[in-house]
């Protein structure tokens, strides 16, 4: 990997893009500082001290903004609006045909995708700063703080706090676009990578400050180099279906005559069930929050589902990783579509019919290999927060499963194109 970067370095054209792309994620985590107009950063560093150990309900958002959410800064709602639009657009293509027909067409179906896409990020931006303004203006985003938040509470206060928000996420949706076309990489994978590691740091220095904190360092940091082993080997991890394409005559010209593979990763669904499973189980607090904490549902929902050790709430979470591994893995491939396409090309699968035999034995495969996929990503998504509970060391510190399979992932790929690009402009003749 360093080796890859080094010779990336060294090559003028894809250095200018390194350099822009370490350049806009710097502007990003500028950003994350900023203090939106009418916030009090004192009383906010107050309040984050007063309960640095208290609020679950926001630490996805907060995860996926760097911190960035309990500053109340410009860039307080993150990445997480467009991941968010991205996967309802995504999910409508199922609902809406409309949706299907643009795409397949192609590059202009996907871009007018991308920009229904970015419509609803900025209303989803809107209704989530709202959201984020009234819970700091009702002490519920940092429950027993002391000091307000947000001293000015007039109208006119809080249309600017939205309209700076709702600007921040327009604003972090172009410098990740504007990496994927002009730096390396995917620019909104890039920004996660660099909202969940830039709170590492910290979050290991922490660990270190607290009793015993060097063997707990030691121990957790042995953990994270275990799951981060893991995390890599399955997912490079691939069952390979071998298709062999048929010879025809096309004119006085023989085409076909190849054989290629359709590769299928053990965990095709990625992050998203994490996301989706961890947002559902928010809503129970989300609604406790608005209860009076006397009475008994309030009293249970923050027992047995605020509390990320409670052990129905682990449950819960696991159902529900596996429930959204295959349903969104059944959204993303779809075996007749790809069925389809290999016969109109010419191709089958060595022993399987063409057509509906074809999908259906994809159909197959996809749902054994989904079954140990969805197990790893539970196991991955648990084991960290588990392990850190017994140790006494929070769970509010970022190296959950979610952050380790984002930072992973998103390294990997981030490597893989630059290698890619270095092949193309470094490459061994027949003649050395």
């Amino acid at each position: 990997m360093l080796s890859a970067f080094v010779r990336a370095f060294r090559t003028p054209d894809l250095r200018r893009k390194l350099l822009f792309t370490i350049g806009i994620m710097v502007v990003f985590r500028v950003g994350s500082f900023l203090p939106t107009p009418g916030v009090s950063y004192p009383n906010v560093q107050v309040c984050i001290e007063q309960t640095a150990d208290g609020n679950n309900l926001l630490g996805l958002v907060n995860l996926f903004s760097g911190g960035a959410l309990l500053q109340l800064s410009v860039f307080a709602l993150g990445i997480m609006p467009y991941i968010t639009a991205s996967i309802i657009i995504q999910l409508l293509r199922v609902v809406i045909p409309k949706f299907e027909e643009l795409h397949k067409e192609g590059q202009s179906g996907t871009a007018k995708l991308t920009q229904y896409t970015r419509y609803l990020t900025i209303g989803l931006a809107i209704l989530q700063s709202t959201t984020v303004i009234t819970f700091a203006r009702s002490g519920n985003l940092f429950a027993g703080c002391t000091v307000e938040v947000i001293p000015d509470d007039s109208w006119s206060t809080r249309l600017v706090m939205v309209i700076t928000m709702t600007a921040g996420t327009g604003l972090i949706m172009w410098l990740g676009e504007l990496i994927t076309e002009r730096g390396v990489g995917n620019g909104m994978s890039l920004l996660i990578f660099t909202s969940i590691a830039a709170s590492f740091p910290g979050a290991m220095w922490s660990i270190i400050g607290a009793n015993d904190g060097v063997t707990k360092f030691l121990v957790v940091f042995a953990i994270i180099i275990l799951v981060i082993g893991l995390v890599v080997f399955v997912e490079q991890s691939q069952r390979r279906i071998p298709v062999q394409y048929a010879k025809r005559m096309v004119g006085r010209r023989m085409y076909g005559g190849s054989s290629t593979y359709i590769p299928i990763k053990i965990n095709m669904a990625g992050i998203i069930p994490v996301i989706f499973a961890s947002s559902l189980l928010a809503v129970p607090t989300l609604l406790a929050q608005f209860g009076d904490p006397t009475e008994g549902w309030v009293q249970w929902i923050s027992i047995h589902l605020a509390d990320p050790g409670a052990p129905l709430h682990i449950a819960i979470y696991v159902v529900l990783i596996i429930f959204f591994c295959y349903f969104y893995t059944a959204i993303t491939f779809n075996p007749d579509e790809v069925a389809d396409n290999m016969k109109k090309y010419g191709g089958f699968i060595p022993g399987i019919r063409a057509g509906r035999p074809t999908a259906e034995y994809l159909d197959y495969v996809i749902t054994r290999i989904t079954a140990p996929g969805s197990i790893y990503l539970a196991l991955v998504a648990l084991i960290p927060t588990i392990a850190f509970i017994v140790m006494d060391v929070g769970t509010n510190i970022p190296f959950g499963g979610a952050s380790i399979l984002i930072v992973v992932g998103v390294g990997l790929e981030t490597v893989k194109q630059i290698e890619s690009q270095l092949q193309q402009r470094h490459y061994e003749g027949f003649l050395r």
